[in-house]
């Protein structure tokens, strides 16, 4: 096994400009910066900037990046997932581990994205995903995906309803998934493989499922409960919110 100070590490953020919930997404101004770029500065914070990379199909995104002295990498327009999109991205930039940090994340806690490399150093050959607690609003909103665990914390599955409950389908405690993943290339490899979306990862609409499907456990990391990602309108305003205060 390679020493973990010797693994190169790559983090890649996916953007696509057609998102069907918000479309033009990673260019939506938030108080003065878009999107796509308070992720890339978060993930600064984490890494040295050399080694990260935006990965998109669309130029405006990549026009921006120039402007803007970003990494990026053109990928397929084809790409089913920002999973997907990080194994294009692979193609191009060689590394032993690549930290997906999704593009609809503005206000990351660098520390997490340090965790979860951390984790994936002592664990180079796992696949790696963050979660973090959640309260009973979060736990009602179907577009945030909801995690459960075994005992040590490896995912048993992941779902846009609220999982788990009482008896009396009550809410009680829950996990949702922060999005930051860890995969070596060869997961990337197996789970692009696949001609379409597996049957849960397709219904429920969360790629990380495809993992589980596959046969892959998948080792949650508990980070801080401080991640927002942005997937309805609404959303903005509650990151404009966190930036204010």
């Amino acid at each position: 096994m390679q020493e973990k100070n010797n693994l190169k590490i790559v983090i890649i953020i996916p953007a696509r400009y057609q998102s069907s919930r918000l479309p033009g997404k990673p260019l939506i101004d938030i108080c003065g910066k878009s999107m796509i770029q308070r992720t890339y500065e978060r993930c600064c914070q984490a890494m040295d900037s050399a080694n990260i990379f935006v990965a998109t199909d669309d130029d405006r995104i990549a026009s921006h990046c120039s402007s803007n002295k970003i990494n990026f990498l053109m990928t397929p327009s084809t790409c089913k997932t920002g999973t997907d999109r990080v194994f294009e991205a692979s193609k191009q930039i060689a590394a032993d581990i690549y930290i997906n940090v999704q593009g609809d994340e503005p206000i990351i806690n660098p520390e997490d994205i340090k965790k979860v490399i951390e984790t994936s150093k002592n664990n180079p050959n796992k696949v790696i995903n963050a979660m973090c607690p959640i309260d009973e609003l979060d736990f009602e909103n179907p577009t945030i995906p909801k995690v459960v665990c075994r005992v040590d914390n490896r995912l048993l599955y992941a779902s846009r309803a609220g999982i788990p409950v009482s008896k009396k389908l009550l809410y009680m405690r829950a996990s949702k998934q922060v999005c930051i993943y860890a995969f070596p290339k060869k997961t990337l490899i197996d789970f692009s493989s696949v001609s379409k979306k597996t049957p849960l990862e397709d219904i429920e609409d969360i790629e990380i499922l495809r993992f589980l499907e596959l046969g892959y456990d998948v080792q949650m990391v508990e980070v801080s409960d401080t991640s927002l990602a942005v997937d309805v309108p609404n959303d903005i305003e509650r990151v404009k919110f966190f930036l204010n205060a």
